[in-house]
């Protein structure tokens, strides 16, 4: 089930980034509906924790999201764009973190180091990320010439600002979840 759920995120993804958006924006957009309900049906399984605790959790995901956009928006000279490298490296620890706590239990104390660098990390990696990937979706739109060869495709320029708030979604939810979000 986990080898199909990869297998068809990362098919509705490649096909919505190989479908062209001057020729057929129809195609396009019924791509990316697609790859959408695909990413909610992952996402789906949080739908058990209830309904006050995603609502919250989507609440704080918006003002994370719109708060960090509007920074890379307003940032001075591409600020954001140097960090390439570093999230990438970032990316690996905490990939290499996840895959780590999913074999350890948390109840351990390197299993409770691996999930928070996993779930912590994670979020302050997809914010870092989420300001790169605005500015490169700026960058891209500004530079990019009208009638030059590659053309402009604004649905495959944001698919990294969209998972970048799917993630920070999923690990706040987490936090909810685990942290202070049974309060009674």
């Amino acid at each position: 089930a986990i080898g199909a759920t990869f297998a068809a995120m990362i098919g509705a993804g490649m096909l919505v980034r190989s479908i062209s958006y001057e020729d057929s924006p129809g195609a396009k957009h019924l791509a990316w509906m697609m790859h959408s309900g695909v990413m909610g049906a992952v996402v789906a399984p949080l739908a058990f924790l209830g309904g006050p605790l995603l609502i919250r959790a989507a609440w704080y995901t918006a003002g994370i999201v719109g708060g960090l956009s509007t920074v890379a928006m307003c940032a001075p000279s591409e600020k954001f764009l140097n960090m390439g490298g570093p999230l990438g490296i970032g990316l690996g620890f905490v990939l290499a973190s996840s895959i780590g706590s999913m074999f350890l239990p948390p109840t351990s104390a390197f299993g409770a180091g691996l999930y928070s660098v996993a779930v912590y990390g994670g979020l302050v990696l997809f914010g870092m990320f989420l300001l790169y990937d605005t500015q490169h979706v700026i960058k891209r739109a500004e530079t990019l010439p009208y009638y030059g060869v590659k053309k402009y495709d604004p649905i495959n320029a944001c698919m990294g600002i969209y998972t970048d708030t799917l993630n920070i979604f999923i690990r706040v939810v987490s936090m909810l979840a685990g942290g202070g979000g049974g309060r009674r």
